[in-house]
């Protein structure tokens, strides 16, 4: 595995695949990097030489932003919308999805794992449900009626 910026990058793929594993390099600009270097795009990352390595480097560092400068730069600009209330930092506070996206239905990856709330299913969940209710609110019920008091009449048929 060749180690370019301290990266180990895949060995058995081809370069420009194997660039992509560096956070900032996509496939384009994988693509660009090979073309300005003059490397094969069918070369293995295993087979480059050191010379080539240096190549790739140099042009890594000169024209581009990445790993943890680039993290530090998007954890950033985030901070930087969640001070000024907009919409998007209001939406990254919260947790939801920030590009206009439904979440009525999906958004599971923003979201986390669903809550239930409300109705609990299956006969033992509700009966240990129903169990904890009771034991927890001893409330007292209506006082009953006194032995003595008279009973309200009832309107007979006759």
């Amino acid at each position: 595995m060749p180690k370019i910026l301290g990266i180990d990058v895949p060995g058995k793929k081809k370069v420009e695949y194997s660039l992509r594993s560096i956070y900032g390099i996509g496939l384009y600009r994988a693509q660009n990097i090979v073309r300005k270097a003059n490397i094969d795009p069918a070369k293995r990352a295993d087979d480059l030489t050191g010379d080539e390595l240096t190549k790739i480097t140099n042009i890594i560092q000169d024209g581009y932003v990445l790993e943890g400068d680039l993290r530090r730069e998007v954890a950033q600009n985030i901070r930087r919308l969640i001070s000024i209330n907009s919409y998007r930092g209001i939406r990254h506070r919260k947790g939801l999805p920030v590009r206009g996206q439904r979440t009525h239905t999906n958004a599971r990856t923003r979201k986390g794992v669903r809550k239930t709330v409300g109705v609990v299913r299956g006969k033992e969940a509700r009966a240990a449900v129903k169990t904890e209710i009771a034991s927890t609110s001893k409330a007292p019920t209506a006082p009953k009626a006194a032995a003595g008091a008279p009973k309200a009449a009832t309107p007979s048929k006759a």
